[in-house]
């Protein structure tokens, strides 16, 4: 089981939408893109979602709504990887979502989930760049003292850019976790 984590807006719906069609366009075009069609409609999630994505195997993925981040803990049990998304272009969040990135990687049950922290929204004109989110949220620090493997990805959920990259960590991280 994978959850997909972050505040209310950050793109998480978009997110699994766009994995969902990337997958089939990946594996029928020989170049491994192609368009992504048209930006499937989403609405904020109030409550939980459960999507399966069978890339070499199957993998499902619980993405919980933002509001609902003062239970996200109930759902940890099973949880064998964590996408975390985090709006880059929403300064006024980041404070937020770096003290929710604490509590997950603090939690006792997650100490053996591989962690993709995903830096969404990277095509909007405001977004703040990686390097700023880092020193912000002292993302070295946070990745040397978590018990968890941490990677991370800049994306537009919205453009299609890095989900690829997504795909293929989830691919390989549920390769090895099973």
């Amino acid at each position: 089981m994978c959850l997909l984590l972050g505040a209310t807006g950050v793109g998480k719906t978009l997110l699994v939408k766009r994995l969902q069609t990337i997958l089939p366009r990946r594996l029928s075009s020989r170049d491994g893109k192609g368009d992504l069609g048209d930006l499937p409609p989403t609405r904020p999630t109030v409550g939980t979602n459960l999507t399966d994505i069978v890339a070499q195997r199957r993998i499902t993925i619980r993405e919980l709504g933002g509001c609902m981040g003062p239970i996200w803990s109930s759902y940890y049990g099973n949880c064998h990887s964590l996408l975390f998304m985090v709006d880059t272009s929403n300064p006024t969040q980041l404070s937020a979502s770096c003290v929710q990135l604490l509590a997950l990687l603090s939690a006792e049950q997650l100490a053996e989930a591989s962690v993709l922290i995903l830096f969404n929204k990277i095509d909007l004109p405001c977004y703040m760049t990686i390097e700023e989110i880092k020193s912000l949220i002292r993302l070295p620090d946070l990745i040397a003292c978590a018990k968890q493997n941490i990677t991370t990805v800049e994306i537009s959920a919205w453009k299609g850019t890095g989900l690829s990259e997504v795909l293929r960590w989830l691919e390989d991280t549920h390769r090895t976790n099973g």
